[in-house]
């Protein structure tokens, strides 16, 4: 690469190798974690929804059992009452005993003291065992206790689904390790699932860190899924419209300094040659002014001689006005240390002109700003509208022209414009003083426009922007090619 045009070098494009990126865990677990939650979520809604179903299926079952022993109790307590012999309250306690525990119930017999007379077995049915205590307070269908009066005897019947609700939490406890074991293999399941799914990001990470270091040659590759194709697609067009953008602002901030380094050859010429004609040129022709002077003054017995002398002292003078003139060119107004601002430099210009060139109408309109603006923004100025006004003399045949000056914001717009015959050159045939101003007008970020409008003449519009250039950065390198 030639580094003082700091264009890029062209060459194959480097496909990118995955590199671990560290953000990619942290999505895989969240979205696993998502996909477990939503899992978990409807799992303990449908257990809720179950857990109710049992409740009422325990709820029904006790129920009916309380009914049926109830009518049972009720029969027999009304015989004991009623005195019937078949039911005396011995037989009452025998025929208890025989019959043992009733299903899902409690059953206690008291004298009038109160003492216990009989009290129901307890059930065979998973002994020694029970559900928690909140379970069994959250479960429990709250069915009242019954008493009967059975003579001298009270039967109190006491609802127990206790052995129901041992089973309940049996399987409430079965299918809460199913459900925890199936939530931790969707886990698992969802985080190898999703890691092999976003393996294809690491690609783009490793491709974003390449192209944020410079690196606009790196692609990705377009085959696979319709989703990565599509993305890998719009990444390699942006690293293109990227890598085209760098090599563009390249090449405008070299020209730009080509630009620069001949406006500022061509300013060091201008003083070079400015100072020759001032110490040199200048003192040459006031010598022969004075000898002139001189002369007339001892011919006047010769009239030829004297004639001559005349002559010679007019060329001179007029040379003198000449060179004044070029000094004005070459060193405008506002060079030395008083600065003027743009708006009197121009002004000083034009005046000048405008006194050797009384055949041309002149009209200004200049609000470039009460403020002095930068060297050389002042100098370009001056410069464009110099060849401007040269041109018009040298090309334009015109008897009217107009110099405009216009400050908006942070943009400065000059205009020049005549009723002359017209100048647009082709491309790459102007002229060197358009050569020049166009170079002048890169130099400072500028535009230039020259167009011939509808009406006739020329116009000469270029626009500078006030702000202050900072020096361009190197233009980054792709890695592993020579500079």
């Amino acid at each position: 690469m030639n580094a003082a045009a700091g264009t890029l070098p062209s060459g194959p494009e480097i496909n990118i190798t995955p590199s671990p990126v560290g953000n990619s865990q942290s999505l895989r677990l969240r979205v696993s974690l998502v996909l477990t939650a939503l899992a978990a979520a409807f799992v303990i809604a449908s257990a809720a929804l179950w857990v109710r179903d049992a409740r009422t299926a325990i709820t029904e079952e006790i129920t009916a059992a309380h009914r049926v022993a109830a009518q049972w109790l009720s029969v027999s307590a009304q015989g004991t009452a009623a005195g019937d012999p078949a039911w005396t309250e011995a037989r009452l306690l025998a025929h208890l005993n025989a019959v043992g525990r009733i299903r899902a119930h409690q059953l206690e017999a008291r004298d009038e003291s109160g003492r216990l007379l009989y009290t129901s077995p307890p059930s065979a049915y998973k002994p020694g065992r029970d559900a928690p205590d909140w379970f069994t307070h959250w479960m429990e269908p709250g069915i009242p206790a019954m008493t009967l009066h059975a003579g001298k005897l009270t039967l109190h019947l006491q609802p127990d689904p206790s052995r129901a609700l041992v089973d309940l939490w049996d399987d409430v406890s079965a299918a809460a390790a199913r459900a925890l074991l199936a939530l931790t293999g969707l886990f698992i399941g969802s985080w190898f699932a999703i890691h092999h799914a976003l393996k294809p990001l690491e690609d783009v990470m490793a491709a974003l860190d390449r192209t944020g270091q410079g690196k606009f040659d790196t692609r990705l590759p377009t085959d696979g899924p319709a989703e990565l194709a599509r993305l890998g697609h719009a990444f390699n067009g942006m690293a293109r419209r990227l890598n085209e953008a760098v090599i563009e602002n390249v090449r405008l901030t070299h020209e730009q300094a080509v630009a620069r380094a001949i406006t500022e050859r061509l300013e060091a010429d201008r003083l070079a040659i400015a100072r020759d004609l001032h110490d040199e040129l200048g003192q040459s022709i006031t010598a022969v002014a004075a000898l002139a002077g001189a002369i007339v003054q001892r011919s006047t017995d010769t009239p030829q001689i004297h004639q001559s002398a005349e002559v010679i002292r007019d060329v001179a003078s007029r040379m003198q006005g000449d060179v004044r003139a070029l000094l004005t060119r070459l060193r405008p107004p506002g060079s030395s240390a008083q600065r003027e601002t743009l708006d009197d430099a121009v002004r000083s210009y034009l005046a000048s002109w405008s006194r050797h060139h009384a055949d041309i109408e002149l009209s200004t309109e200049l609000f470039a700003g009460p403020q002095p603006l930068p060297d050389d923004i002042t100098l370009a100025t001056l410069r464009i509208v110099q060849e401007s006004c040269t041109n018009i003399v040298r090309h334009a045949l015109a008897s009217r022209a107009r110099v405009r000056l216009l400050r908006e914001g942070d943009t400065l717009t000059i205009e020049i414009s005549d009723n002359g015959r017209g100048i647009l050159p082709a491309p790459g045939q102007a002229g060197f003083g358009l050569a020049g101003m166009r170079e002048r007008v890169i130099g400072l970020a500028g535009d230039l426009d020259i167009s011939s409008p509808p009406g006739g003449g020329t116009r000469i519009r270029a626009r500078l922007p006030l702000t202050p250039l900072e020096p361009p950065a190197p233009a980054p390198l792709p890695e592993g090619r020579p500079s």
